[in-house]
């Protein structure tokens, strides 16, 4: 699918991936729609990028969701991309995870996605064309201590965009995954995990770390490539990303 003109909503759009997304987006042509928690935020973004759509919603609330998935159609007419990009993380041993904690990660980085894209696509199969880009974690592609609540909701994922994939293509509805590798974001303030174990993982982490904007462009190579999936997680940890 090509960028320019394409209406692209992302999830989680307030920081990190999801504004870096927009702007490379906005760049390209597309008119994007911000969808977050935070409205300051990405209503200061949308103003910035000019023929942006700033909707507060919180994806694990389907009402608001439905709401918002309106107010793009009343705006733009049409959907053509989603990027379910809105997630955290958790870090804890097997035997340590807060069932609680555990059932909300899931409502946001598994339910949240697929809530998200039944309600984008009828739009998209009215259209005969759409794109969904799931964003996933190149964690996924290995075994990490500690990563188990995180990594079974981001592996559920995987298997949602498959099978999705799938189904979809005879409506001309491609779905795709991306795996990131560490980005420098605000995903290790948002861990749930103790905080001084966090800050030492991000401090640990930083001379690796991708920035947002290359997670970006590498999305929208993936908007118009149509591929299955794509990582940029280096093949040391797991994955096929050379630099």
């Amino acid at each position: 699918m090509k960028i320019k003109d394409a209406v692209i909503l992302i999830t989680g759009a307030s920081s990190g991936i999801g504004a870096a997304t927009a702007s490379a987006a906005a760049k390209r042509g597309a008119r994007v729609v911000l969808l977050a928690r935070r409205k300051a935020r990405i209503e200061s973004l949308a103003a910035e990028l000019g023929n942006a759509l700033a909707v507060e919603c919180d994806v694990t609330d389907p009402d608001q969701i439905n709401l918002a998935v309106q107010a793009v159609i009343d705006r733009f007419g049409r959907i053509d991309v989603l990027i379910n990009n809105a997630g955290q993380g958790m870090n804890a041993a097997v035997e340590e995870i807060n069932i609680p904690d555990f059932r909300a990660l899931l409502e946001l980085n598994l339910i949240a996605p697929l809530t998200m894209m039944q309600a984008v696509v009828p739009s998209m199969v009215k259209q005969a064309a759409g794109t969904i880009i799931n964003i996933s974690s190149g964690a996924t592609l290995a075994t990490y201590p500690g990563s188990a609540a995180y990594t079974s909701t981001k592996a559920g994922l995987n298997m949602l965009s498959a099978v999705a994939r799938l189904e979809l293509a005879s409506a001309g509805i491609t779905v795709s995954t991306l795996h990131p590798f560490m980005t420098a974001t605000e995903f290790y303030q948002t861990l749930q995990t103790e905080h001084n174990q966090a800050k030492e993982q991000d401090n640990k982490s930083a001379v690796v770390m991708h920035s947002p904007e290359r997670v970006a462009q590498m999305i929208l190579k993936l908007i118009e490539s149509g591929e299955a999936q794509s990582d940029l997680v280096p093949e040391a940890y797991g994955g096929s990303y050379r630099e």
